[in-house]
């Protein structure tokens, strides 16, 4: 289980704190959902559990256990907004090698078929796949990882309809053997597979009441 335990995040550039006093728990096999505004701290939010970024005050624990920034890159997982943008390799098969050649091609399957990418050669440019399925692709390439939480930035960012549906539909199976927080400013659909709605407002996080949530 991964938390955050008063997390303040105050870049000496800016004047008032990004985020403040942040506690915040990410059980296990569940999906927790962040809504905010943009501007409102939600990237800044992944970026620390990420190991991208270090809290100015506060401790990000596992298992009670306090972490740096490397530890927790490798527990954590993190897609983010339009991660199409970022691709380098020139096949799906590159793709998922980058940084880890040592990985077979059993590998490599058994990770785009979790995000059911499986009838999609492995040539296959990344670049040429559908907005849906290169979304499906970066979630392959940080499960082909094995972290134990997966940090998803606005996901259904600039999809249609039905890639939205394919996008939801795969986050509620996922949910199912990880533990993900989604950040995102429209929770239409996000917010019915939600575990957990927390609203990130000014920096400071509440827990929304009932389940769900709604657009911002």
């Amino acid at each position: 289980m991964l938390s955050l335990v008063n997390v303040t995040y105050h870049p000496p550039a800016t004047p008032r704190p990004v985020l403040q006093q942040v506690n915040l728990v990410l059980p296990p096999q569940s999906l927790t959902l962040v809504m905010g505004v943009s501007g409102a701290g939600k990237t800044t939010l992944l970026e620390l559990i990420a190991g991208l970024a270090t809290p100015t005050q506060g401790h990000i624990l596992w298992q009670g256990q306090p972490l740096q920034a490397a530890d927790l890159q490798e527990i954590a997982g993190l897609v983010f907004q339009f991660p199409e943008r970022h691709f380098c390799g020139l096949t799906l098969l590159e793709e998922l090698r980058l940084g880890h050649p040592e990985w077979t091609e059993e590998q490599v399957r058994q990770a785009l078929t979790t995000v059911h990418l499986h009838t999609v050669p492995l040539h296959q440019p990344p670049h040429q796949l559908s907005g849906g399925q290169q979304r499906r692709l970066a979630l392959a390439v940080q499960l082909i990882r094995q972290p134990y939480v997966l940090l998803l930035d606005e996901p259904l960012a600039g999809l249609d309809w039905s890639m939205r549906q394919q996008v939801t539909q795969l986050l509620q199976e996922l949910k199912s053997a990880w533990s993900l927080l989604v950040v995102s400013h429209d929770t239409r659909e996000l917010s019915g597979i939600a575990d957990r709605v927390w609203c990130l407002e000014s920096g400071r996080l509440r827990e929304m009441n009932g389940s769900g949530g709604h657009s911002i």
